[in-house]
This record gives C-alpha cells, structure tokens and sequence, in this order.
C-alpha cells in the first residue's frame, strides 16, 4: 500500500477511534455522575458539564501507562494493522451501543479489550495475545469493583462514627458540599483511566504504520484528542444509565454518595498509576452496592445488581466475536 492510499485509511481509522472514545464517554457519563444526580446535588444538565472538565483535564495528573498496557500488553504490536484495528474499534461500538439502548452498565473497557483480542485471534490465532497484560486485565474484572465494594464500606463505616452526634440535617448539608470533591475525584479517575485505552489504540496504529519514529510512545496530540473525544461524550451523557446506577441499584444519600465515589476514586487512581486498563463501570458498581450493604444488605436490589454482574462476563467474548466478524468481513474488500 502506497503512503498516498495508506494517509487517507490511518486518518479514517484514527476517527473510528476517537468516535469510540466519544461513545465511551457518552456510555460511561453515568458512572461519573450517577451518585451525584441520584442524591440531587446537581441538577444533570449541571452534572455532565462538570464532569465532562474533570475528564478532559485528567491528563495533567496522570502518567499514560495504561495507554502503553492497550498498545503493546493485549495483543502483539507486530501484528497490529489497519484491518486489526478496525475490527478491534468495530467490535466495542457495536456491543457499547446494543448496551447503551438496554441501559446496561457493561465497561467499555472491556469492549475494547475484547475488540483486540477478537482480531487479534481472527489474524494470527493464540500466538497473537500477550498473555501478562490480558491476564492482568482479566484479574481487574474482579478485583476492581471488590476494592470499590471494599473502600466505600469502609468510608462509609468511618464517616457514620465521625459523625455520629451530628444531626441528620448537619450531616447531609455538609456531605452535599463534600460531594463535589468526590465527583470530581472520579470524574479525574474516569478520564485518566479510561481516555488512555483509546490513546493506546491510536498509538499502536501509528506504531505499526512506522509514523513513530519506530519506538512505541503517544504524541502529545493523541493525547488531547483523546481527552477531547471523552469530555465531549461525557457532556451528551448517558442518561438510561444514569437511572439504573444511580437509583435502580440502591438508594443514596449525599454522604453515601460521597463514600461510593470517593471509594471508586481511589481505586482508579491506583488501576491507573500500575497501569492497569480496570472498567469505571465495574468499579462504581461495586462502590455503589458497598454503601448500600452498609445500610443493609437488602437495601441493594440483587436482582438488577446480578444482571449487570452478568452483563460483565459477556461483554469481553460478545465483543471479541463481533470484532473477528468485522475481521473476516474487512478481509473481503482487500
């Protein structure tokens, strides 16, 4: 392929990417701003934008190992093409927007994660997985939301005896303030996280194209694209989603909300800093039923919980299926 064809065709894909990184923004708005709607701190129109600045500032305060896990940790950057990447991107929009129409919380994440290896194994087989990184990944399923789950039980343990001569009214006025720290927290955790899994797809085309000079990095222009892309997403909101995770799982209060958002800070926080693709869906799931089993364990409707659960374990081999289908598909034009 002549560089006159080959510009048009990476620019093209560069798209699909960011468009993906929109919709991972659009799907996962919720997750950012679920607690902080659902206890009626902001209004949602409020909320969005609020959290859409977080995101798009996250790159000032994280480095991009988790970009470097997406581009060369899933599948091997040998054998990265344009065909791999499109099939790749083309299997987690479609599964991000079949479960976006159903309001299921699935992980984008995890989408494209397995977009990657569904190309990946459509390409070159079991030899094209780096099976550190995808196992690595794999172990996040579950361990991010369990320390989500953990950490705001904690929190919200902690904060009950701090406060316990405090009236119910001081409690909830101070917790409405305190509220927009944590919002903020996970909105930065949010887009620090998630923002680097589209910058890792992008680079790794550019890598396996040679416009990297050879060595694996991202350009810094990659990076605000990404971040852009995200925020803009995150201000169309996803508001099915909304409703289930801020209502359907369980109800909040303000300092409630504050601990499940706070607890899911941390744990992207620390998912970002190891490098660590974890799904913020995953995680502000299990921070969300953390707070409400401190109440009481039937404070959590486990029906819905379970469906979400669910949602979870399909969501990497759905998209890895419909990524090779596109690999296969992809193929036939050549």
């Amino acid at each position: 392929m002549d560089a006159a064809l080959a510009f048009p065709l990476l620019a093209g894909l560069v798209g699909v990417a960011l468009f993906f990184d929109f919709l991972n923004g659009l799907h996962d708005a919720a997750n950012s701003i679920a607690t902080i709607v659902s206890t009626r701190v902001l209004r949602p129109q409020y909320a969005v934008f609020w959290a859409a600045f977080f995101n798009f500032i996250a790159f000032l305060f994280f480095g991009l190992h988790v970009a470097e896990t997406l581009g060369t940790g899933i599948i091997d950057p040998q054998i990265v093409s344009p065909q791999v990447i499109f099939a790749a991107l083309m299997g987690a929009i479609i599964w991000n927007i079949v479960t976006w129409a159903f309001g299921i919380p699935s992980s984008s994440s995890h989408a494209l994660i397995g977009g990657l290896v569904g190309a990946g194994l459509a390409k070159v087989g079991l030899s094209s997985i780096v099976w550190s990184g995808l196992t690595k990944t794999i172990g996040a399923i579950f361990m991010s939301p369990a320390i989500g789950f953990f950490l705001a039980l904690v929190l919200v343990l902690i904060v009950s005896w701090l406060f316990v001569r405090q009236t119910p009214f001081a409690v909830d006025s101070t917790f409405r303030m305190l509220q927009f720290v944590s919002a903020s927290l996970y909105s930065l955790g949010h887009g620090g996280n998630d923002a680097q899994k589209t910058m890792g797809i992008i680079a790794v085309l550019l890598y396996s194209q040679g416009y990297l000079g050879g060595e694996f990095h991202v350009p810094f222009w990659v990076v605000i694209s990404c971040q852009a892309a995200m925020a803009l997403g995150t201000l169309f909101g996803g508001w099915r989603i909304v409703h289930t995770m801020g209502s359907k799982i369980t109800r909040l209060n303000p300092m409630q909300g504050f601990c499940a958002e706070t607890g899911g800070a941390l744990t992207l926080f620390g998912a970002t800093w190891l490098g660590i693709p974890v799904s913020t869906t995953h995680t502000i799931t299990g921070a969300i039923i953390g707070v409400g089993s401190a109440r009481r364990l039937s404070a959590v409707r486990w029906g819905i919980a379970g469906n979400i659960v669910f949602a979870w374990f399909v969501t990497l081999p759905a998209a890895a299926l419909v990524s090779a289908l596109f690999y296969w598909i992809a193929g036939l034009f050549q």
